[in-house]
């Protein structure tokens, strides 16, 4: 069952936490690996999905931040989708370059022993 939404239909299904947060995983659309995991408020998920940049919130900042904006690692959001409960974002991208900040390919490069 895939349910089309508007860009507002989409943001009013969205539950934001107090804080006004909203947890996005980043999934590379080519492959499906995830990238990353972080945060929107309702100003930069509304302005991702209006630009097609994805940008995020950046709680240690509380500031807006463009992925890519200063590495030139971007990310240009192919899919949007909001889980059945409105709390989790899943965001399908072009990833260029490295997504995690350590240069790894993805934040989830650290796997348990077993």
């Amino acid at each position: 069952m895939n349910e089309q939404l508007s860009s507002d239909e989409f943001i009013k299904a969205v539950r934001f936490d107090a804080q006004g947060l909203v947890t996005a995983v980043a999934q590379d659309a080519r492959d499906g690996r995830v990238l990353m995991v972080a945060w929107m408020n309702a100003d930069t998920l509304r302005r991702t999905l209006t630009s097609g940049e994805v940008t995020y919130w950046s709680r240690s900042r509380s500031e807006d931040w463009r992925k890519g904006a200063t590495s030139g690692h971007t990310q240009r959001l192919v899919e949007a989708w909001v889980d059945c409960d409105g709390d989790t974002l899943l965001l399908k991208v072009e990833q260029t370059g490295p997504a995690c900040h350590t240069g790894a390919p993805t934040c989830f490069f650290r796997k348990l022993e077993t």
